[in-house]
């Protein structure tokens, strides 16, 4: 059984998310208290690691709900992939909607949507006494093959099969519960290196317990104290029945396992010279460091306990979820490389998914921003889950990371800045960021700016629709001859969802212009020329000779005349001559009027 998602509703900050990808890995960002913890515990209650309190449960803010009030019902939800003995032995389609759910005064349950009959008589019959099934059997005219309680069960389950039918949440198989994924929790910044053996451990006690060889032994084991201790049951029924004549149907079926038995895995480390080292005064580098090496042993753990599970039975192997909380906290570079070394190693194990809780970029940019999910705090102070997909449309998650790779923007830039600019090519993506800086005192990043070029590109356009579908704030900045562009034609554009008012700059146009580079007076291209390409014999360029060029394609006319002329350098193409030009701008006022507004209005938009 897989997990590939899940949502919570009513666990702490988490009032209601949805569709948290469970992949290889999953990336959870944001700042501090956005709810990347909140997530973590939330996905190991739902795989039964964590023991809900009142605490966990989120804090009403309903109109007119009572102040201070905590909600009343916390579940966690999630899509399960089944495997096909899974389906087989349960009856159960392949992907299957799995919920645990804890109502106010209530125990946590697990639950799943699914047909059941109409007839809430039918429901849970496996908890029914020979009696109770002899009497629905009656009652329903069911014939069974036998007189013995299996008999009986196994009758009125093929009736129930063929009554009407529902769909609703009905508790979980106990086949099912026992194949959720396991999880394997690393925690962050104070992370104990017994903690972390222990962890590692748990994951081999588990395998062993698994082991058809010792398999029999524990079984038998308890399926004697089993046993022995529904013989003392019995008698405690028979007591209550006694006592409490108004219930007729008294039982309790006794659960042994050993599973939960492995508690503590206590580690001593010492020094060359033999001297004990007390690992809870260390520094947290050490202790991170010796959890560091655990974390890498585990990866190794993995991957036999998955060719040992395939040498031993036709089951697919149990889904293990690796879990890192903030893990490259208190380490140096070089152990933070190592830390995602050990995360790709896990990754590429098939039935391993790894979830991580990170600030670090370098996590961030290295996966497909598909598996990123940024988390961060609502006005209501509740968290919000931020991911760039679109339900709409099958596979626009992996089409969205193609298209942000080729243009060049990092998952940390889609998740972080606060706008985008979007410009034609490489001339506008050299210049612009020195021309922002001269004119408004301080850096494109500074500002939380992503520059992209669009190269004439119909799938940048498609990105920057796509961004202000996902409310984030984009400008166009394109040369006014590019209205003939099909890529950048009125009705594209209003199609992506620009606002042509705000979101849009037709660079030049307001004043008679058609590219960027007419915006620039004809005494600044002389004297760039003069600092850049020289004359041959000391001749000057002078304001007149870029004049001549005014009226047709400046840039074109202007680089010929500059190549042409030029004793030793000259630009290698547009883009290397405007650069020029703009590295030799000094003071605001040199930079264009036009510009100076458009990167105001752009400060705006990011503001």
């Amino acid at each position: 059984m897989n997990l590939t998602r899940f949502s919570a509703r009513g666990f702490r900050s988490l009032a209601s998310v949805e569709d948290i990808p469970v992949s290889s890995p999953t990336i959870l960002a944001g700042h501090n208290d956005g709810g990347k913890s909140a997530v973590l515990t939330a996905l190991a209650f739902l795989l039964g690691d964590h023991r809900l309190t009142d605490e966990d449960r989120t804090y009403e803010q309903a109109e007119g709900s009572a102040g201070g009030r905590r909600c009343s019902s916390t579940a966690v939800e999630g899509d399960f992939c089944l495997d096909a003995m899974e389906q087989a032995a349960t009856g159960l389609p392949q992907t299957v909607r799995i919920r645990r759910i804890s109502e106010e005064g209530q125990p946590p349950q697990w639950q799943y949507f699914g047909s059941r009959p109409a007839d809430s008589r039918l429901h849970d019959m496996s908890r029914l006494l020979k009696g109770q099934l002899a009497e629905l059997a009656a009652e329903f005219s069911v014939f069974p093959d036998g007189p013995r309680r299996d008999d009986l069960l196994q009758a009125l389950n093929a009736y129930a099969a063929t009554a009407p039918q529902v769909e609703q949440w009905q508790p979980l198989p106990k086949e099912l519960q026992e194949r959720l994924p396991r999880l394997l929790p690393f925690g962050g910044k104070d992370e104990r290196p017994d903690d972390a053996v222990r962890t590692a451990l748990s994951s081999c006690y588990e395998t062993y317990l698994e082991d058809e060889t010792l398999q029999g032994r524990v079984r038998e084991i308890e399926t004697e104290i089993t046993q022995r201790l529904e013989k003392e049951a019995d008698s405690l029924c028979r007591h209550i029945r006694q006592h409490c004549r108004e219930f007729v149907g008294v039982q309790v079926k006794p659960e042994v396992s050993f599973k939960g038995g492995f508690k503590r895995a206590p580690l001593e480390v010492s020094k060359a010279d033999g001297e004990p080292v007390d690992l809870t005064r260390s520094g947290q580098g050490s202790n991170r460091r010796i959890a560091l090496a655990v974390w890498e042993w585990t990866s190794n753990l993995l991957e036999n306990s998955e060719l040992a599970a395939g040498e031993r039975s036709d089951a697919e192997p149990t889904q293990t979820i690796v879990v890192y909380d903030e893990p490259d906290t208190h380490l140096d570079y070089r152990h933070q490389r190592t830390v995602m070394d050990i995360i790709r190693k896990q990754c590429a194990l098939p039935h391993v998914s790894v979830v991580v809780a990170t600030h670090s970029m370098n996590l961030i940019d290295g996966v497909d921003i598909a598996d990123v999910v940024h988390l961060r705090l609502g006005d209501s102070g509740r968290t919000v889950v931020e991911r760039l997909a679109d339900e709409s449309h099958e596979g626009i998650d992996f089409h969205l990371g193609q298209i942000a790779s080729a243009v060049g923007l990092r998952n940390s830039v889609l998740l972080h800045e606060r706008c985008f600019l979007a410009v034609e090519g490489p001339t506008e993506q050299q210049s612009l960021p020195l021309l922002f800086r001269l004119s408004q005192g301080l850096s494109l990043q500074a500002a939380g700016i992503a520059l992209w070029a669009c190269g004439n590109n119909e799938g940048a356009l498609h990105l920057a629709g796509y961004l202000v579908k996902n409310r984030r704030t984009v400008m166009l900045m394109v040369d006014a001859d590019s209205r003939t562009n099909k890529h950048f034609r009125t009705e594209r554009l209003i199609k992506a969802g620009l606002d042509l008012d705000t979101q849009v700059t037709w660079i030049g146009e307001a004043e008679g212009f058609n590219e960027l580079e007419e915006l620039f007076t004809d005494a600044q291209w002389a004297t760039a020329a003069n600092t850049h390409w020289i004359r041959p014999e000391g001749v000057q360029w002078t304001a007149e000779d870029f004049t001549a060029h005014r009226g047709g394609k400046f840039s074109a006319h202007i680089l010929t005349m500059i190549k042409e002329q030029a004793e030793h350098t000259s630009p290698d193409g547009k883009d290397d001559m405007l650069y020029g030009l703009v590295t030799t701008l000094e003071t605001r006022e040199d930079v264009p009027s036009q510009l100076t507004k458009a990167f105001s209005d752009l400060r705006a938009l990011a503001s």
